[in-house]
């Protein structure tokens, strides 16, 4: 030993192979915390389903489109009239005309992109002249996503869906 290294306390007090396995169990601890931190948090603001059953709504995916392909064959439009903040949803509803379709059951679903917590149904009620107004509540500013379905007495029916930017 040198006299520095016993003057000093030093003596056989060296870096060891405990040290740095301690050095790495901290590391990846420390680590491993955080992911956990953000793997919890994430899962807290999107479960990763914005869907419910999209499995199963998967599996009848043609029997959508050919639903689709009979309601194009109508020719009938959906067009958004108004979307304020206040909550007025107003949609026109027409024929392959542009005549106005009246007496539709209109229901539908106004949806925040950014998560799921504020979704809200929507009941349509007929305004005449092919309008129909649903009341969807205070809306915050942002992008929203309007899916509704039009049905006739008869049968017939469109689904229809519009972006919505509330100022």
């Amino acid at each position: 030993m040198s006299m520095n290294a016993s003057a000093n306390g030093l003596a056989g007090k060296g870096f060891t192979g405990r040290h740095v396995l301690y050095c790495m169990f901290g590391f990846f601890g420390v680590i491993i915390a955080v992911n956990m931190v953000f793997l919890t948090y994430a899962l807290q603001t999107f479960p990763g389903e914005s869907m419910k059953k999209s499995y199963l709504q998967g599996l009848h995916y043609n029997d959508i489109l050919a639903e689709r392909a009979e309601q194009a064959t109508l020719g009938w439009r959906a067009e958004l009239v108004e979307a304020n903040d206040e909550g007025v949803i107003e949609v026109r509803l027409t024929d392959a005309g542009g005549a106005p379709l009246k007496g539709l059951t209109v229901n539908g679903e106004l949806r925040r992109i950014v998560h799921a917590r504020d979704d809200r149904a929507l009941s349509f009620t007929a305004m005449g002249e092919g309008l129909y107004r649903a009341p969807a509540g205070a809306l915050e500013p942002g992008v929203w996503s309007l899916t509704a379905h039009a049905e006739s007495r008869a049968g017939e029916a469109l689904d229809f869906t519009a972006r919505v930017d509330i100022r």
